[in-house]
């Protein structure tokens, strides 16, 4: 995909507050170019009692994406916004893992607020005309008529109330599509990630309460029925102490971790580590982080504050001595989202921190923060890991996030929104109530950032009692077919900021038909994926204007709606593409070499390979153009010691 230079301009209001997103990250200050077409005279602001307010119109036809991680809502327009990080959202009001003061609309721009407040986003509310004689007779007899989000053909506003600060820093970015401003706010952010190549792999979370030998037994059978799989990860149950953490080995069930690691680095697996950031009294790090940390507990534990370099050395340090630098590259940093309608869980909103934060502003940034001091205990290793919050500006991070909620259709929806945002989302698979659900939901997941399939509760792999094995197995084998395209779209974010999975509307911004479509998002540059949820045979699917081939079948479809009904997940490959598939490997390390399938679409098309060791950021990234020419019989070249060409198809 061919981006172009995008347009942006940062507009200070008031007096903006010290500590903000943009404070404690790494931006490119250089892309703010300050040439936006953006009427900024239209914008309004005032201080308030309570803090400050901005205006921005909102034209009758323009839509609103963004938000982070919404699972509850996908557009905007009409909604009121409350961005709060929560655990567990009940409703379209803003609450999320990953709530992010970003939006874009479908007229060209988008606006990042660069606070740490919980700020309201009204998004299209009317002001006080001083009407008259404006009657309404039409008389509602359902909720759903009652309180439909008002139509109108008026200029309405987008406001944002913002608590506490008496200004704020924002920046607007422009572009010509939804996918050009993301892509010009993921490179302010400082760049997509590029994961390690092992990180695109499958992921298998064990039973928390398994022993040493029962997770070597468990590594082994994957191996030993030849099925997919590049991960392990440990969940509670490895630590003496969980809630809150002590990061020690629990020498009842681990009595060798040294051991344990050895056998399953022996066995080509990387090791992914549960925990979270609560620091149990028994940690050898609690006495000295116990001055860098908040004035209140969370499960009788510590909350450090790593908005101060000491508590990031302390804990960056220990990680580093204890798990990296003994071959653990992986990290699953759970519950730093906090709980406020189920768990009610985490510090108060009023804590106190030593880098001046309060309990507010840490909600909204102990994600990012956390995540940065992992990264900074990884060095030069690579990752794919885990994060349950994260927020503005978190583009650079290797995270992907996940939830203890389990709604399909709310976790398709997350996938949908998370490119609007800079963010990763992985619809993880735990249990299932039928192997037809099981199935859908892992139909779901290989074409998703991160495949997971999450035991920590289940004391077997959930496919074996179910008899599923073999449908199982052939599709971890997909996922492992797309990893050099799946690679390959990583590197258009890295370097152009271009998000991996992306709504409809992102790449289609004009066309209206895309505005609603919040179950189906573009995986990469060629792919279309339309999920079908557990309970369902067929659905409809929307193609937008062109040529499209049925992934599966090579059937060539136009665009508009189509009935598909089928036990696959819907998956179409867009004209004029070329896509990689890889002969399927059971794990990868830096001296694989994939084998390629490849498969030409329409007159031909283009996918830049990238060839590194796959495994630190010191690495040489070399690109391969590969073209395929289907009217001019194109030969495909390849020469690359990652890469080599089993066979070619043109359809």
């Amino acid at each position: 995909m061919v981006i172009q230079m995008q347009r942006a301009k940062k507009i200070t209001l008031g007096t903006p507050e010290a500590i903000t997103p943009v404070k404690f990250s790494n931006v490119n200050n250089n892309l703010i170019q300050g040439d936006v077409t953006y009427d900024t005279s239209l914008i309004r602001f005032k201080v308030t009692a309570s803090g400050c307010v901005i205006e921005m119109p909102l034209d009758p036809d323009e839509e609103v994406f963004g938000f982070g991680l919404q699972l509850k809502g996908f557009d905007h327009r009409g909604t009121k916004k409350y961005l709060r990080p929560n655990a567990d959202p009940v409703a379209n009001t803003g609450d999320s893992h990953a709530p992010v003061p970003f939006y874009v609309t479908t007229k060209g721009y988008g606006v990042y607020v660069d606070t740490a407040r919980y700020a309201s986003f009204y998004c299209g509310f009317g002001k006080n005309k001083n009407r008259e004689n404006i009657r309404n007779k039409a008389v509602a007899v359902t909720p759903e008529e009652l309180y439909e989000k008002n139509k109108t053909d008026e200029i309405t506003q987008m406001v944002i109330d913002i608590p506490a600060a008496k200004g704020v820093d924002l920046y607007i970015f422009e572009g010509d599509s939804i996918t050009e401003i993301v892509a010009g706010y993921n490179q302010f952010s400082g760049g997509g990630c590029m994961p390690s190549l092992w990180g695109l792999g499958m992921f298998y979370r064990c039973y928390t309460r398994y022993t040493q030998e029962e997770i070597i037994k468990m590594a082994d059978y994957f191996r030993e029925n030849d099925i997919p799989c590049d991960m392990i990860g440990l969940e509670p149950g490895w630590q003496e102490s969980s809630y809150s953490c002590s990061y020690l080995w629990d020498k009842d069930r681990i009595p060798d971790p040294d051991s344990l690691i050895k056998e399953l680095r022996n066995r080509h697996y990387n090791i992914n580590l549960w925990e979270h950031v609560f620091v149990n009294s028994t940690s050898p790090i609690y006495r000295p982080l116990n001055k860098y940390s908040g004035d209140f507990e969370v499960w009788q534990g510590l909350v450090p504050d790593f908005g101060t370099k000491e508590g990031v050395d302390i804990f960056s340090e220990y990680h580093k001595t204890n798990f990296i630098d003994k071959g653990i590259l992986g990290f699953k940093l759970d519950e730093c989202d906090g709980s406020d309608y189920t768990g009610s869980w985490s510090y108060p909103n009023c804590s106190e921190f030593p880098s001046g934060m309060n309990g507010e502003q840490m909600h909204s940034m102990i994600g990012n923060l956390y995540q940065q001091t992992i990264l900074k205990a990884l060095g030069n290793n690579r990752t794919l890991s885990e994060v349950r919050s994260a927020g503005a500006l978190a583009a650079p991070y290797p995270f992907v996030l996940y939830s203890d909620l389990y709604e399909h259709k709310d976790f398709i929806r997350g996938l949908v929104n998370s490119g609007f945002s800079g963010l990763l989302w992985t619809p993880e698979v735990r249990h299932a109530d039928s192997k037809e659900e099981l199935i859908r939901r892992v139909q779901a997941v290989i074409f998703s950032p991160q495949a997971i399939i999450n035991g920590w509760y289940i004391d077997k792999a959930p496919w074996i009692d179910m008899r599923a094995t073999n449908e199982i197995k052939g599709l971890f084998e997909v996922r492992m077919q797309l990893v050099p395209y799946i690679y390959s779209a990583f590197y258009q974010y890295y370097k152009k900021g271009i998000a991996p999975v992306r709504a409809l509307v992102s790449d289609y911004s004009s066309d209206q038909n895309t505005y609603k479509i919040d179950d189906e998002y573009l995986f990469g540059d060629s792919l279309l994926v339309a999920p079908i949820l557990a309970g369902e045979t067929k659905r409809t699917v929307y193609l937008p204007k062109g040529k499209w081939y049925d992934f599966w079948t090579n059937q060539k479809y136009k665009g508009g709606y189509h009935i598909m009904e089928t036990d696959t997940i819907p998956v179409f490959v867009k004209d004029n593409s070329i896509l990689p598939l890889a002969q399927p490997v059971m794990y990868m390390e830096e001296g694989t070499q994939f084998k390629l399938d490849i498969k030409v679409y329409g007159s031909g098309g283009t996918i830049i390979l990238i060839e590194d060791n796959g495994m630190t950021y010191d690495t040489n990234y070399k690109e391969y153009i590969l073209t395929g020419n289907k009217d001019e019989d194109e030969q495909v070249i390849l020469d690359s010691s990652r890469y080599c060409i089993n066979s070619v198809q043109y359809f």
